[in-house]
């Protein structure tokens, strides 16, 4: 897990920008920075250290004229290393990624398993990039004139360039001689699963093997706990399956007397964790906004408010671990919202695919920038592509609570008796709700934004935003990208 930034121009230097965009986003990788001019391309790499800790700092060569900066993490990366049509030089789970490129074919790329975002350079001028199908870690862009420019934040450009930065679209590359192409899409064609018992084998199976390989790592990992269902699975499956001398770490948020707390004890001492927790008040929550919605950058409400226990959650974690599971995505693929209750049968499978190929600017924007905040990892094994495609598979029928009474009953089916049933059947609560502090916020935010502006901001027109609390949280956004005004980058900040 790192940051990047990339600048390509055959007619310029960029050194000093480059270093200049890097220096914005170290705390995305505090263990050490690195660059290269490769060709017609500025490399520049701010390194967390996770796996090869002696030999992976980046830019990583091939010994043969080509570089990689990477952003991620590819799980099967030891799987890949039997391919003997490339010589690898170090451990590094990235240098799977410059293999890929170097081959030159998309369906290379379609083989990383994991999340990533990376930049390749080559001594003869040209240069490629490619980002994961979920877009589980950022990349943004930006094209003018014979200059083509790459970073992890929006915050690493220049005030100036910000307005005219794009995103980078998941599960794309681009170089310089093909333009942009994609090379894996999220969507499959194989056929349904014939029956619940398979269902359910299909995701136990599956969902263990995604853990296990999020488990790889050459320093510690732990799971951040909610105490509901989601992180409570992967905080299962990492103490059945982890080293026993390694004990599993985790890690929970949250007001004093808070639901997700309790929830959370009960799960760490049911499962024989070494837990931490981190009891705050409304002081810190209030002290804390600004940078959340900072690092985060976006605005909408409830990323915000689940944003805030992240933040500070991820601090917590930072001084004991550096990566940590998730829950993030078992919602969207097993219908855990609520008012998914009202869709149409025929409709809800697209539309719970749609909010997974969503996710990159949502929740997973919102997870890879607190963690990156304090140098710290997060990975998310429910949405492995296994996963991804395994829910396309299961009917709709098994997946609605209208027919079993409790939102993600199969998921909940498939691991019965690996937790407690009151925590395995645990009615969902979003984050900041069960972390106690959503009722602060909304305060705060209405100090930010009293009645006299919320009107004047109705009335004059500016950006509307949808409610009082958007707005201030809003403000807090203009204030971080300097010199760009909401609505410009409102693409990139909410729903």
């Amino acid at each position: 897990m790192c940051g990047i930034v990339a600048i390509h121009d055959p007619v310029g230097d960029h050194s000093a920008l480059g270093r200049r965009m890097l220096n914005r986003i170290r705390h995305r990788g505090p263990d050490g920075m690195g660059s290269r001019t490769v060709g017609d391309t500025w490399l520049g790499h701010a390194r967390l250290a996770i796996v090869d800790l002696a030999d992976g700092d980046q830019p990583l060569g091939s010994g043969d004229g080509h570089w990689v900066v990477a952003n991620g993490e590819i799980y099967n990366h030891t799987d890949l290393r039997t391919d003997a049509s490339y010589g690898y030089r170090t451990r590094s789970d990235s240098e799977a990624a410059l293999a890929a490129a170097i081959c030159g074919e998309k369906d290379d790329l379609a083989e990383l398993r994991g999340m990533f975002a990376f930049v390749v350079a080559h001594e003869d001028g040209s240069m490629m990039a490619a980002r994961d199908p979920l877009g589980v870690k950022p990349l943004y862009w930006l094209r003018d004139d014979s200059r083509t420019v790459f970073a992890s934040e929006l915050v690493a450009f220049d005030p100036q360039m910000r307005p005219h930065v794009e995103e980078f679209p998941p599960g794309f590359r681009w170089s310089t001689e093909s333009g942009l192409t994609r090379f894996r899409t999220l969507r499959t064609d194989l056929a349904p699963v014939d029956s619940r018992d398979s269902a359910m084998r299909e995701i136990r199976e599956a969902f263990i093997d995604s853990v296990r390989y999020r488990m790889m790592a050459d320093v510690p990992v732990g799971v951040f706990l909610s105490g509901g269902l989601d992180s409570s699975l992967v905080a299962a499956v990492m103490a059945r399956y982890g080293s026993d001398d390694s004990p599993v770490h985790s890690f929970a948020a949250g007001t004093e007397g808070s639901s997700d707390l309790a929830a959370a004890r009960r799960v760490a001492d049911h499962l024989g964790l070494v837990h931490h927790e981190r009891v705050f008040g409304p002081d810190e929550v209030i002290a804390a906004l600004p940078d959340v919605v900072e690092s985060m950058e976006a605005y909408e409400p409830s990323l915000v408010r689940s944003g805030v226990p992240n933040y500070l959650l991820s601090e917590l974690a930072a001084q004991s671990v550096k990566v940590v599971l998730t829950g993030e995505g078992a919602d969207e693929l097993f219908a855990g919202y609520d008012h998914l209750r009202s869709i149409d049968h025929a409709d809800l499978a697209e539309e719970l695919l749609r909010s997974v190929e969503g996710l990159h600017n949502l929740n997973l924007q919102r997870c890879d920038r607190v963690t990156m905040a304090h140098g710290l990892e997060a990975r998310v094994p429910f949405l492995d592509r296994s996963l991804v495609h395994l829910a396309q598979r299961i009917p709709i029928k098994w997946k609605l609570p209208r027919e079993y009474g409790q939102e993600k009953a199969l998921l909940r089916e498939a691991f019965q008796g690996w937790l407690p049933d009151d925590i395995l059947w645990r009615p969902k609560e979003q984050f900041g709700d069960g972390s106690g502090m959503a009722d602060v916020m909304r305060r705060e935010a209405h100090r930010v934004a009293p009645d006299r502006d919320w009107r004047a901001v109705r009335v004059a027109g500016l950006p509307t935003p949808r409610s009082r609390e958007e707005l201030a949280y809003q403000r807090m956004f203009a204030d971080h990208l300097e010199g760009v005004h909401p609505r410009v980058l409102g693409r990139f900040a909410t729903a």
